[in-house]
């Protein structure tokens, strides 16, 4: 398990456009399903990160709690299946109907959407104004596997609710932690260099 810090990808930043299939419903998600939403969640997981695994049941509260509110959600996953089966899309199906997630997961076979964000780690989450400018990229909360700080998702959700109620958010950000997107050999991005 390597820990590794999101890149934190400059604030105001436009959200790169895509265009990947959900694993549960098979249909294309792209910008355009969140056109009307006031703000857009960008999280990247997998199913095997225990990263991601001691933060789910939240992701997926996240979700329920949200769901009247103008905030559009959707995860991906871009983990190289070939030498990390337990993120293939079957997988990863199992994962968002067990967690009940009313929100879609996607698959980034190419790996070229999570490159487009910068993505480094699982979770890793980018927050999108309106504009679908960035305006959060950080941590979910302190948490993590090893300490034992319980899982609120304050720093996510403060900066979701800033967001929904037209307040500032705090530019003062502390990157994600969790294990690195497993890239498929010779596909890692050059932002880590």
């Amino acid at each position: 398990m390597v820990k590794t810090a999101s890149t934190m990808l400059p604030l105001g930043t436009a959200a790169p456009e895509f265009q990947l299939p959900d694993v549960v419903s098979g249909q294309m998600i792209s910008l355009s399903n969140f056109a009307d939403s006031k703000a857009l969640l960008v999280m990247f997981i997998c199913q095997h990160c225990p990263f991601v695994k001691h933060v789910q049941q939240e992701l997926a509260q996240i979700g329920r709690d949200y769901s009247q509110q103008p905030l559009g959600i959707v995860a991906i996953s871009a983990n190289d299946v070939e030498n990390y089966p337990d993120d293939s899309p079957t997988k990863l199906k199992q994962m968002a109907q067990k967690l009940n997630l009313n929100f879609p997961l996607c698959y980034d076979e190419s790996q070229e959407v999570s490159q487009a964000y910068t993505a480094a780690c699982t979770p890793d989450f980018f927050l999108f104004d309106a504009e679908t400018k960035l305006a959060y990229r950080g941590q979910l909360d302190d948490s993590r596997p090893s300490n034992d700080v319980p899982v609120t998702g304050k720093d996510l959700r403060a900066a979701i609710d800033a967001l929904l109620q037209d307040r500032q958010i705090d530019i003062e950000q502390k990157p994600s932690i969790g294990c690195n997107i497993k890239w498929k050999p010779g596909n890692e991005p050059d932002y880590f260099g």
